[in-house]
Order: C-alpha cells, then sequence, then structure tokens
C-alpha cells in the first residue's frame, strides 16, 4: 500500500521556489500553492492537457484532497515522529546515490555495460566460498585452494572433474551443472566476476576472482552475439525433479494431450487458464516477465534455447522438458539489443544500483575534497587512537570512555570532523574488523570514516544544488506522513472498529444483498460427446461425481471439471439468463465447452449477513470514513481556490 502511495504523490509535488509576481492559485489553512506550481503538477500528469473548466475543477478537486491530507499530517507532528523522519533519511540515502558518483568515470560505465549488452559469454565457474570480513590468513588460504584447484586443471585435469571433485566447488549446484552457468551478460553476475569474465579468452581459465561469495575460477567456454530480449508465455505441466517415473509419465502424456489441442485451432490462453501448473502466470495468459540480454531474469538453458528458435510473433514450440516439468512455449515478443541512445537512461539507472557505482565514488571524493577546501589535521589528531586502540576492538568491547578532548581531524570548508565523531565510529562498527595490525585497522577505518562523512557533508547540500532532488525528497516526504496518516485516520480504523462497521451496515443492509443463487453441481466438458455421456450416468442417483470424474477422464485429465457451489445467478456466465430446474438440466454449450448442471436448491435473493459482505463492507465503510474526516479537514483547514487564476491556465 506504501508504494502506491509513494507513487500517487509523485504527482502532486510542490516546488517552493518562485517568483514574487506568480499569483496564488490555492491556499490550504496557510500554505499558498501558485499557478506555476500547480501548472507544472498538472502537465506532469496530463499528457494531453484538457483547459475546459471541467477538467480543471475535477483535478483541483483531486488536488484539494491531497493536500488538505498533508497538511493535517503534518499539523498533527507525523513529519515530527522519529520513526518517519528514520524512514525517510532511508529513502534520502537511496536517492542520493545516483548524485554522489564521479559523473565521468559514471558515464564510462555506462557505456562498458552497453557493449557488454553486445555479446552474451558462457562460463563454467569453481567457487571457494569465504566470507566477507574473512582474515588475512583465511583469505590466503582460500586464494591458494583456488590456485591449487586451477594449476591441476592448466596441467591437464577437466574443469567439469575438478569442479565435481573432492575438495572442489563450493557451489551447491556444481554436482548437476559442473560448474556450467550458461551464457550472460551485463548485470547478470556480480560486477567483478561480470569485469573477469569479459577480460578472459575463450578457452582460457580466469586467475582467482573474489567476490562477496568468495573465490571464483571462471573458465570461459563461449560467446554469441545477444539475442535480444524475449517476452513468451507459456503452460506448464508441473513434473518436478522428485516425480515418480509414473508421475513423470503422466505429465507428458497430458502436456502431449494440450499439445494436440493447439495443433487443432485451441486458444493457447484458454489452454492456460484451464490446463497450466504455474501459479505466477496462468491468470496472465501464461505470460511471463521479458528474459534474455541485460534483464535481470534468467530462465533455464532449455527453456530460453526454445524460445529464442521461434521465428515469427505467435508461434509455438513443441512440448519441452526441464527441471520443472514439461512447456509449451509461445513468442509474444521479441526485441533486438536496443541502440544506446534508447537504452543510455535505463543502463544509467543500473549502473547507479550496481557495484559499479561504488568504484567511481573513490575519485568523486577527491573532487568534493577540493570543491571543499579540504584541509587534514589527522597527523596529530589521531595519535591518541594509535595509543589506545586495542585488541578489544575485534571482539567488538573497545570504547572511547578514556577520549577527553575533542581536536579536529580535517575541515570541509567551515564544518569540522572531530576525534568524538571519529570515535563514535569506531565504537558503532567494529563487527567484523579483521584481526590485523592494529595501526592498519586505524588506517582503513579512518579511511572509511573520512569518506562517509564526505559523502555525507555532499548529501547535505544536494537539495540547495539540485532543484529536482529536492522536489523528489518533498514527494517521499508527502508520501510517508500521508500513508501513516491515513492508515491512522481511514484504513486501520475501518478494520479495527468493529462497533462502527457493524452500525455502518445495519444503516447499509440493503446494499448487500444476494441475487438468486442455485446451489449446483457442475460438470464441465470438453464434447458434447462427453456432456451426453456424463448427463445419462448422473440420471443414475446412485452415482456420485467421484465416479464419473473416474470413468471420463481414464483416458485423458482433459476430459471433464467439476465445480459445486451456491453460484449467484446473474454473476455467474453459464447460469446467466437461463432457466434451469432442480435436478438433472441436459447439457449445452457455451463459448465451446459443455455444460451438464444438476441443481440441488434455487435460493432466492436474500441480504446478506455482515460475514457474507465483510470485505466490500469494510472498504465502503473507509470510504466513508475518508470522506466524512475530508468534511472536518475543510472546515480546521479552510480551502481558498482562486478561480480565474485557475481557468488562466493554457492561456
Amino acid at each position: 500500500m506504501k508504494k502506491h502511495i509513494l507513487i500517487l504523490v509523485a504527482t502532486f509535488f510542490t516546488l517552493n521556489s518562485f517568483s514574487q509576481n506568480d499569483q496564488i492559485i490555492l491556499e490550504v489553512g496557510q500554505k499558498k500553492i501558485t499557478k506555476s506550481e500547480f501548472s507544472q503538477i498538472y502537465l506532469k500528469n496530463n499528457s494531453s492537457p484538457q483547459y475546459d473548466s471541467k477538467s480543471l475543477d475535477e483535478y483541483m478537486e483531486l488536488f484539494t484532497k491531497f493536500k488538505l491530507k498533508v497538511a493535517e499530517a503534518e499539523a498533527l507532528g507525523y513529519d515530527t515522529l522519529p520513526k518517519l523522519k528514520k524512514e525517510l533519511e532511508g529513502y534520502k540515502k537511496q536517492l542520493a546515490a545516483p548524485y554522489l558518483v564521479d559523473s565521468a568515470k559514471n558515464e564510462e560505465m555506462v557505456k562498458q555495460a552497453y557493449e557488454r549488452t553486445k555479446t552474451e559469454l558462457r562460463a563454467s565457474h569453481i567457487l571457494i566460498r569465504l566470507d566477507q570480513n574473512a582474515s588475512p590468513s583465511d583469505t590466503l588460504i582460500a586464494y591458494n585452494k583456488a590456485m591449487a584447484l586451477k594449476n591441476r586443471i592448466l596441467k591437464g585435469e577437466k574443469f567439469t572433474d575438478v569442479a565435481k571433485g573432492t575438495g572442489g566447488s563450493d557451489d551447491p549446484s556444481v554436482q548437476s551443472n559442473g560448474g556450467d552457468l550458461g551464457f550472460f551478460t551485463a548485470f547478470q553476475m556480480v560486477y567483478p566476476f561480470e569485469e573477469a569474465a569479459y577480460n578472459t579468452k575463450i578457452g582460457q581459465i580466469s586467475n582467482p576472482v573474489r567476490t562477496r561469495f568468495g573465490y571464483h575460477l571462471i573458465y570461459v567456454t563461449d560467446s554469441r552475439p545477444a539475442r535480444g530480449t524475449m517476452k513468451a508465455a507459456h503452460i506448464m505441466v508441473a513434473a518436478p525433479k522428485n516425480s515418480s517415473l509414473a508421475e513423470i509419465e503422466s505429465s507428458q502424456k497430458k502436456i502431449d494431450e494440450i499439445y494436440s489441442k493447439l495443433e487443432k485451432g485451441e486458444k493457447f490462453e484458454d489452454l492456460v487458464k484451464n490446463y497450466s501448473d504455474d501459479p505466477s502466470s496462468n491468470n496472465k495468459d501464461g505470460v511471463l516477465p521479458s528474459f534474455g540480454t541485460g534483464t535481470t531474469t534468467r530462465m533455464v538453458t532449455e527453456f530460453e534455447d526454445a524460445a529464442f528458435a521461434l521465428k515469427n510473433n505467435g508461434d509455438f514450440s513443441k512440448p519441452i522438458k526441464t527441471d520443472y516439468g514439461f512447456h509449451i512455449i509461445k513468442r509474444i515478443e521479441w526485441t533486438d539489443v536496443p541502440t544506446f541512445e534508447k537504452s543510455k537512461k535505463e543502463l544509467q539507472n543500473r549502473v547507479n544500483k550496481d557495484e559499479r557505482a561504488m568504484k567511481t565514488q573513490d575519485s568523486y571524493v577527491l573532487k568534493l575534497k577540493k570543491e571543499y577546501h579540504y584541509k587534514d589535521k589527522s597527523k596529530k589528531s589521531l595519535k591518541w587512537f594509535e595509543k589506545n586502540l586495542d585488541s578489544t576492538c575485534y571482539q567488538g568491547k573497545w570504547t572511547s570512555e578514556k577520549l577527553k578532548s575533542n581536536k579536529v581531524l580535517f575541515k570541509l570548508e567551515d564544518k569540522k570532523f572531530t576525534q568524538k565523531s571519529f570515535a563514535s565510529y569506531l565504537v558503532n562498527n567494529q563487527r567484523g574488523i579483521n584481526k590485523e595490525n592494529l595501526q592498519i585497522v586505524l588506517k582503513q577505518q579512518y579511511s572509511k570514516w573520512e569518506k562517509q562523512e564526505v559523502l555525507n557533508y555532499e548529501e547535505s547540500k544536494l537539495e540547495g544544488k539540485y532543484p529536482e532532488f529536492k522536489a523528489l525528497m518533498n514527494e517521499y516526504h508527502d508520501g510517508i506522513i500521508l500513508y501513516e496518516v491515513m492508515t491512522d485516520k481511514v484504513w486501520n480504523k475501518g478494520i479495527q472498529d468493529t462497533v462502527g462497521l457493524k452500525e455502518y451496515f445495519n444503516k447499509n443492509r440493503s446494499q448487500y444483498s444476494w441475487g438468486i443463487r442455485e446451489d449446483a453441481l457442475v460438470y464441465e466438458c470438453y464434447t458434447q460427446k462427453i456432456a451426453d455421456q456424463v448427463y445419462n450416468m448422473i440420471l443414475n442417483d446412485t452415482i456420485n461425481s467421484k465416479h464419473v470424474i473416474d470413468v471420463i477422464n481414464k483416458d485423458s485429465e482433459l476430459n471433464l471439471r467439476v465445480r459445486t457451489n451456491k453460484f449467484e445467478k446473474d454473476q455467474t456466465s453459464f447460469l446467466k439468463d437461463r432457466d434451469l430446474k432442480i435436478g438433472n438440466n441436459k447439457p449445452f454449450e457455451l463459448d465451446g465447452k459443455f455444460y451438464v448442471i444438476k441443481i440441488s436448491e434455487i435460493l432466492p435473493p436474500a441480504q446478506k449477513e455482515l460475514s457474507e459482505a465483510k470485505g466490500i463492507v469494510t472498504s465502503d465503510y473507509q470510504n466513508f470514513l475518508e470522506k466524512q474526516w475530508l468534511e472536518e479537514l475543510r472546515i480546521k483547514h479552510p480551502i481558498k481556490i482562486n478561480n480565474t487564476v485557475l481557468y488562466s491556465l493554457g492561456k
């Protein structure tokens, strides 16, 4: 829900800077919104803006409601709540990240990523697991182990044998794939792995490469031009690895029957809905997330190869087998690798969130130091730490209680960064310190702290330097407090106020009622012949639905589907506008399916009990509470709309 609120708020941010002559278009309490602010918002949310009075009035009404809620949230102090301030600070860190990089270096990374998206590599790897904070001695052991494995391969042992053998790869999938990772391109592996792979020639093995998982030996086996991006749908019949032979044969029989129906002209989407075992796609016509070059989604090799082998949109594959079961794949759309100009913005966003961005920060920090007239005072001021940092830091127990002075360690412009600030950093960042020489530990920790403080200083300047960043922070500020106040005043209240909910339901009971319902046993049949057979069987009252299923679906799981429920007649397609009687009803056809329906009872219209309509009643009650609340807010925060200014928009 919060995500949706933040998206909504993005349509309603205000820019605080405007000229003295800018006319006021709206006042909400003490808040004033100018014509230029409102115009920017209106244009942002209307690609084809209409300037007639009706369109402007409708938009102004939405905007006013939004501003009323934000004004009330601020009046109640939601923007001062520690948890919300902390949450906003977290968002600020995320939003600031793209600004805290060397733009020139960053541009190089974007171009490099694009060039790599044009080529896909295939590689195998051996992983020697190593904790990110491993000690130098453990790191050396892991490195030497990786080198020993590489030397065995160079002397003639097969990469796969070494990877799968005793003391080989720590990747748990190695026993099934021999270390083979298939084809990949930029952004589909962690950056250090990608960097090493693209700098290793086909047929060669890299030196040990360190990532957050440990050390890797990378054996590049093949390359090909990027295949582009595929959007596809599938019908899946599950047959996981642990399936018995009988289960696999049953699944294969079912997928073959489905394929036969496809070949005879039945709609792919209908077969997905009726038979696919993939819960993530069977309500979406079988459509899967796009996969291929540059995407974060990867499919198993057999699936990708079958999909990319399809030549035209709408083509479908023969059944294929993967570790998940059997699939029929339909090509929806194929897209070639886009030009640099078309993909630059997306690549930029991905680089900013990737490990690549961290590589540019060191050079950026040097630029910031120069911009803010950095002065180093640490030579003398660090001496206290050199004398007082001891081995208790390895257990996370070091304290700075003995520190009485607060000398300056470095300066940026007029801001001083002192001993106590660094001491606090040391106390809070002892976890994971490697057991090295204490002077090395101090040097490493000081370097990290100084870099962090320089970046924090720049972050504090961003709203003044970049109007778009300030506007974005306003969006998140309003979104966070709006979500919280709506939760308290509307959403949670509508759920938790059981007395109010019951009172609302009783006052509006007539709005919640059942139409005519039919308590029915529904046989949905594949053909008219099957429907006739079912009808003749159920004329014998001693035969139940399980027996019917066993007989009809003996040769095919697709022949018959059975449902039972109290169906609301006007809301159910196969009951609507049909004069069915109690008992067995003769077969009929609807949308290519054949139905045999046995009705045990016809229930007349009746009012619903609260338990039967609680979901919709709760939603209506929340809307009622919101409307009531907004009426109160209009009194508390008086609204003034300058219609003359409003209707002058677009002129």
